[in-house]
């Protein structure tokens, strides 16, 4: 299949290309048919046209190389947490650092909170035996054991992803899919 193609769009960009150099042949032919000289302003005007259209397509090239995002990882598709990481009711969050969530057991299932605050953007800890638990550390947001916003500069609580649970317990988590919210609401976990 692949040299199929390569045959075929070879046979286009080389038809293409064979109109192109003819086209351009026509720019050195004079009114009467006769070839014309090329002075030598306007071959220094040519090369330097040449030289800067090389010139800006590599800047292009490197400028879409650098900026075209990398996806690495697995945060953005959906992980599995096996059934014996899930914490127990009530237990401590446990964090997951490639899908960048908290995974907390409440009364009401599994919430997976994203780790990053929505102020500015930090990482958000847990902090053990802390009232509220979790703390941003940049700008003094807290929040409380379901993410809800409890003082701070945040405009809204912590985001959460989807969870759904399978027939073996394990705990599949959408990365993909952060959901911003006003508040809790017990529909926003997922029982297990």
């Amino acid at each position: 299949m692949v040299p199929l193609l390569r045959t075929l769009s070879g046979l286009f960009l080389g038809g293409l290309g064979a109109r192109l150099v003819g086209l351009l042949g026509r720019f050195h032919v004079g009114p009467e048919g006769k070839p014309r000289k090329l002075s030598r302003r306007g071959f220094t005007r040519n090369a330097a046209m040449a030289a800067s259209g090389v010139v800006l397509a590599e800047v292009g090239a490197g400028f879409l190389w650098f900026f075209w995002p990398n996806k690495t990882g697995a945060f953005g598709s959906d992980i599995t947490v096996s059934a014996s990481e899930i914490p127990a009711a009530g237990a401590e969050p446990v964090r997951n650092t490639a899908g960048k969530f908290w995974l907390v057991h409440n009364d009401d299932g599994l919430l997976a909170l994203y780790t990053k605050c929505p102020h500015l953007g930090c990482a958000v800890p847990f902090v053990p035996n802390g009232n509220p638990p979790f703390q941003c550390p940049c700008h003094g947001s807290q929040y409380d054991i379901n993410g809800v916003r409890v003082a701070g500069p945040a405009p809204r609580p912590m985001d959460y992803m989807p969870i759904t649970v399978d027939d073996s317990g394990n705990a599949i988590v959408a990365t993909g899919a952060i959901t911003q919210r006003s508040g809790y609401e017990p529909s926003q976990a997922a029982a297990v």
